[in-house]
């Protein structure tokens, strides 16, 4: 699972340590809210079904889906589905090959969410192998569900845009910039973003999933 609470303010303090400028932020906005999702493919299947649409539109289309499928959600139903029937449940053509894609690779065994590499990377690769799952959606899950400290979503605009005001930057910094600058905070990176999304959430900026 997740960061616990715990853990997630411990991280905070040692960015404090680390960069204290992040103490600032903290002084303005206060600690982050844990962020924990559940591990397998549902959460990662729930990620696909939300991608560019509104969280109220994002859950009417899961209710439709789980009555279509069934819940617990069955990967078998899923692959047997017609583009019609997903359709039906507000899925588009595009995510319906996705949705596929994720149920091949776990019925098939190439995908295990239970035992999923150790190492961050390989571990995004793998899950990059699922159709219309790229990197922030592979990291998002592995922070989420796995509580995975060190994973930095450097390609995320929140991100980006709120480490560059944490450090007294108005532009918002390139992803290779907040990617460099985030080497001395290892291995508490996953908080840092945490924090980010927090600090952006501040100001009524929406969260990501």
């Amino acid at each position: 699972m997740g960061l616990s609470e715990e853990q997630l303010r411990a991280d905070v303090d040692a960015l404090v340590q680390i960069e204290p400028l992040f103490g600032s932020a903290l002084a303005r906005v206060g600690y982050p809210p844990t962020r924990i999702r559940e591990r397998g493919y549902v959460t990662l299947m729930r990620t696909i079904v939300g991608q560019q649409v509104s969280v109220k539109a994002a859950d009417a289309m899961w209710r439709k889906l789980t009555d279509l499928v069934g819940e617990p959600i069955d990967l078998a139903r899923i692959g047997r589905a017609s583009d019609d029937e997903l359709r039906a449940a507000g899925i588009s053509r595009q995510k319906s090959a996705y949705l596929r894609s994720l149920a091949e690779e776990v019925l098939s065994g190439r995908l295990d969410f239970a035992n999923l590499p150790e190492d961050d990377e390989a571990a995004i690769a793998q899950l990059v192998q699922v159709k219309g799952v790229g990197r922030w959606s592979a990291e998002i899950y592995l922070l989420f569900a796995e509580g995975r400290r060190d994973i930095w979503p450097a390609g995320d605009l929140a991100v980006q845009i709120e480490i560059g005001k944490i450090l007294g930057h108005e532009a918002r910094p390139s992803e290779k910039l907040t990617r460099a600058w985030a080497e001395a905070w290892r291995p508490h990176r996953g908080a840092a973003a945490i924090f980010a999304w927090h600090h952006y959430g501040a100001k009524g900026g929406a969260a990501p999933v």
